[in-house]
């Protein structure tokens, strides 16, 4: 089928899915984090380092990532791509993936990803230049600019901290079903509220998780996805927009590069906001959700707090959002994209455990890269939303 859009709806699918070492992995290089995910990816499609020909991944501590991976994996590739637009990086190389599949430049396509950044350095790995307009004013980057972010839509929107705080609250009810998340000791409003502030007005709690961890996808052409797995997860659109690169030139800092993916996603796909089952958006920050919610059409532009009060994200809610715990509690190894395609899969397959939402057809995954300046949104289906 043809959205009309010249995005190849449905012409390929994830056959392959896997994580590794979320959370602490000590002795582990990010190569060798992105390698082990990739082998359990492959082996959950029933295939092996010498049947991929297309390469897809962005390494902080490597530009050179797909010169290296493919000398450490033993690939021979046809096809490479190490896009480095942060956090979205990977949901750019699911749409290039699946361009390349579908006009047949590639037979299988690998996208993978590793970081040690927590067991290495304790820290978020910086990949960014300093800006010359934002460093003379001592920015601790990229906090700041959510937190500018967080509190222009505060002012502009009557947006709270508790709002804000029932994002963090959600993910972590979502994360108490999911043995793999880091973070799963009990967390309620009064704790976000009553955290210490790193950036006003974000606290601690509403900052994501500083960890390791790594995660794979394996792609190929609907026609053949059958035959590699029981359960293919059909990419149905793949859109992303680049507003700007530091935050001092963000044009509207409430409104983000969703406004553009999300409806360009939408219109590939022949869907609609309310047709989505699970929603995976990449938490960085507390913010991040409402301004995703409101610019991918689920609640009007400053009633993204309001939207999400009253647990109607976490588990039991009206729309399940982040169901492996996010950013925020699940884990975040520096570059969270490619884990939102990953429960994404998860979720359709239905292999989710106590957390799996039931009946869960169609799935949306968002990344977001820099300070607010890249984003990409995909959509996902099962075979009968074909």
């Amino acid at each position: 089928m043809s959205s009309g859009s010249g995005f190849p709806r449905g012409r390929s699918a994830v056959v392959g899915a896997a994580t590794f070492g979320v959370g602490k992995a000590p002795g582990f290089e990010a190569i060798e984090l992105a390698a082990r995910a990739s082998l359990l990816a492959l082996a959950d499609a029933g295939l092996t380092p010498a049947d991929v020909d297309a390469v897809f991944i962005a390494q902080p501590q490597d530009t050179l990532a797909t010169l290296s991976f493919c000398e450490y994996m033993g690939i021979d590739a046809r096809l490479t791509d190490n896009n480095r637009s942060g956090g979205s990086a990977f949901l750019l190389h699911l749409e290039h993936a699946a361009l390349a599949l579908d006009a047949g430049l590639c037979q299988v396509a690998l996208i993978a990803y590793g970081s040690n950044q927590a067991t290495a350095s304790g820290a978020l790995v910086q990949t960014s230049k300093p800006s010359a307009w934002e460093t003379p004013y001592q920015p601790l980057r990229p906090i700041t600019g959510y937190a500018l972010a967080t509190a222009r839509h505060m002012h502009q929107y009557g947006t709270t901290r508790h709002q804000l705080a029932e994002v963090a609250v959600a993910a972590r009810r979502w994360a108490q079903l999911n043995p793999e998340a880091s973070a799963r000791e009990p967390l309620d409003i009064a704790t976000v509220l009553g955290a210490r502030m790193v950036c006003d007005p974000l606290s601690v709690r509403d900052c994501c998780l500083v960890t390791d961890g790594a995660a794979a996808v394996v792609m190929v052409r609907a026609d053949q996805a059958p035959d590699r797995h029981a359960h293919p997860v059909y990419l149905l659109a793949a859109a992303a927009a680049v507003t700007h690169g530091d935050i001092a030139a963000m044009p509207d800092l409430t409104l983000t590069g969703a406004a553009l993916s999300g409806p360009r996603a939408f219109a590939q796909a022949g869907l609609q906001p309310a047709d989505i089952d699970v929603l995976q958006l990449y938490d960085a920050f507390t913010i991040n959700p409402i301004l995703f919610l409101e610019d991918l059409g689920y609640c009007a532009k400053g009633e993204g707090g309001a939207f999400v009060e009253g647990g109607r994200i976490a588990p039991g809610g009206a729309l399940p959002v982040n169901t492996s715990g996010g950013g925020l509690s699940y884990g975040h190894p520096g570059m969270f994209g490619l884990f939102t395609i990953v429960e994404s899969v998860r979720q359709l397959r239905g292999e989710c455990g106590a957390r799996q939402v039931a009946g869960a057809r169609l799935a949306l995954a968002h990344g977001n890269g820099g300070i607010l300046s890249s984003q990409a949104t995909a959509i996902f289906g099962t075979a009968e939303t074909l």
